[in-house]
């Protein structure tokens, strides 16, 4: 659900002072554009997900990005009844929830297996 290797290397990208900020950033605006969604505009939800793909790339939630990146593909069929924004709002919540409760414990492997390798 989480690809924490991604998670990893954002890190390493930002570096560690400005990764929870950045972390913060993203996160606010991913939920701040799914609470938003609408089937109203279909151009417009479909550009959505597809910014909603690349953030959630970005923060190795490979699940929720797999998910925009299939429901925009749909749209582009013309699938629009097969389309759950609630199935959205689900998974993201779910990856966030976990990404929250395991983020510590993985940033902590990290910074042990660097101190170890020093």
């Amino acid at each position: 659900m989480i690809d924490w290797n991604r998670v990893s290397a954002l890190r390493d990208e930002v570096g560690p002072s400005e990764f929870e900020p950045v972390l913060e950033l993203f996160l606010d605006e991913i939920e701040g554009l799914v609470m938003l969604l609408s089937m109203d505009d279909p151009a417009k939800l479909a550009r959505d997900l597809h910014f909603l793909k690349g953030s959630a790339c970005n923060l190795g939630f490979d699940a929720f990005a797999t998910l925009c990146d299939d429901y925009e593909a749909r749209i582009g069929r013309g699938e629009l009844k097969n389309i759950s924004l609630d199935e959205i709002v689900i998974c993201y919540s779910l990856t966030k929830q976990m990404f929250i409760r395991d983020l510590p414990r993985v940033t902590e492997d990290n910074q042990q297996g660097r101190a170890d390798t020093a």
